[in-house]
């Protein structure tokens, strides 16, 4: 995950928000330490997305590649790309630039055509460890994801399912503790006053004003 903050567009077919990308709490830097990232439970090493298989390209066994990162040519940044169990799926022997993707030539992956077109859609990864630390006022996206999320008092009140950004900035979608419809609160220090990693969880300000049915 590296660059600049930046806003957030989700992986396909309802996955995971990308990885890669960082945000900050807008228009001041978070006022809580963030800790450090969160390690979740497993034996292997945790893996984060970076991007997605998009199809087989021509007939010569290249594959297309759509990028997740900030900066798109970052996918390739960090090493071979693994699959969700963490082995090596795709190393790249050359990259091109296309409209929306990249056309891949893989490195003697003795893949076909027809391999890689019953690939697509598959998410690529990278080992966490791989990617540089969040800045002091940014956090990675991956890491808010399953946050809980509490009143000022301490109560839960939800978890964060996923980062979700239409344009306006980013917005953390909170499925409520109690069931029901999600609700979408803005990634501002305002209604975000406390952000804590290491404690997995954050707190929420205007939970009220954003579940309010009132017109």
């Amino acid at each position: 995950m590296t660059g600049d903050a930046a806003n957030v567009t989700n992986a396909p077919n309802g996955a995971a928000p990308r990885a890669m990308p960082k945000t900050s709490r807008k228009p001041n830097r978070p006022k809580a330490a963030q800790g450090h990232p969160r390690n979740k439970p497993g034996p292997r090493e945790e893996l984060v997305v970076v991007g997605a298989l998009a199809g087989a390209h021509g007939v010569r066994g290249d594959v297309r590649v759509r990028s997740f990162t900030t900066a798109p040519e970052d996918v390739f940044a960090y090493g071979p790309l693994l699959d969700d169990a963490g082995s090596v799926l795709l190393e790249a022997q050359a990259v091109r630039p296309a409209k929306d993707h990249f056309v891949v030539v893989p490195a003697a992956s003795g893949r076909s055509r027809e391999d890689w077109e019953a690939l697509k859609g598959t998410l690529l990864h990278v080992p966490r460890s791989a990617l540089p630390p969040a800045e002091e006022d940014e956090v990675y996206i991956d890491d808010l994801v399953g946050l809980t999320a509490q009143s000022e008092a301490g109560v839960p009140l939800g978890t964060v399912k996923a980062v979700q950004n239409f344009g306006a900035g980013d917005l953390l979608e909170i499925a409520p503790s109690g069931g029901g419809k999600s609700v979408l609160i803005p990634f501002t220090e305002a209604d975000i006053p406390t952000l804590n990693l290491a404690a997995g969880h954050l707190t929420l300000a205007t939970w009220d004003i954003w579940t309010s049915d009132a017109p």
